[in-house]
């Protein structure tokens, strides 16, 4: 494809050949005229035609990569590592304060750039394979220091699943718990730093009950809840009192 102002010079020289018997032709680069065959010329006879065509482009010269426009989630990616980074320690607060301002007002991802120059490369963790628990008859749980994958499947089947965040050491950004309440149902816990997005999540005749806040930590994983309530219906919530108790006495690492 010819990208860039376009000039298309056609001449068709026809010696003393009638309108009738000129034929315009299209084809994937441009158009192009043509003498019909001899079949579909009265008579029979084919006169000649001469076609010079020419096409000529102005070349487009390659857009410099730092003045490319920054999108939302340009700002959004580096607002979440200037956050980070603060809780670090590589920032403080009131360096936080004047980059974000930045960042949000940027416009190009050059001035984005300028930002984390100084901040060590985001490094993506290892997402590892996909967990699958089946409440089966008698129930499954995860529970406890546990490795979290970047995608999590339970289903509750007639015994339930139990899946308990609290405890583990999370490196991923976000987490995908895709959930199927069936018959006993299924039940979710994260720690109070971190969030969840649900609107992903069908709840079914047995619904799904949201106890979780908006809040969450920089560095921290968002979950995000997937798949149906089934019959027994999805909970999805921070510790309770007596799990609070349990964490004073064995915090997670």
């Amino acid at each position: 494809m010819v990208k860039g102002p376009v000039r298309c010079d056609v001449e068709v020289e026809r010696l003393g050949l009638p309108d009738d018997e000129v034929e315009l032709r299209t084809f994937a680069g441009g158009l192009s005229y043509g003498r019909r065959p001899p079949s579909a010329v009265p008579g029979g006879s084919s006169p000649a035609v001469r076609i010079i065509e020419s096409m000529t482009a102005e070349p487009t010269e390659p857009v410099s990569r730092s003045v490319v426009r920054a999108s939302h989630a340009d700002r959004e990616a580096v607002v979440e590592q200037l956050k980070e980074a603060a809780a670090e320690g590589r920032l403080d607060f009131t360096e936080l304060d004047l980059r974000l301002e930045q960042a949000l007002s940027a416009k190009t991802r050059a001035e984005l750039g300028l930002l984390t120059a100084d901040l060590p490369p985001e490094v993506v963790p290892d997402p590892g394979e996909p967990l699958v628990l089946e409440g089966g008859l008698h129930g499954a749980k995860r529970v406890g220091r546990w490795q979290v994958p970047g995608h999590v499947t339970a289903h509750g089947g007639m015994g339930g699943v139990t899946l308990d965040f609290t405890r583990t050491a999370c490196r991923l950004p976000e987490v995908e718990v895709e959930v199927h309440g069936e018959l006993a149902g299924v039940t979710v816990v994260i720690p109070d730093s971190w969030a969840a997005e649900t609107g992903g999540m069908d709840p079914g005749f047995g619904g799904l009950k949201d106890k979780t806040t908006p809040d969450r930590l920089p560095g921290t994983p968002l979950i995000r809840l997937t798949g149906a309530g089934g019959p027994a219906g999805v909970v999805i919530r921070h510790p309770n009192k007596w799990e609070r108790r349990r964490l004073k006495r064995n915090k997670p690492e």
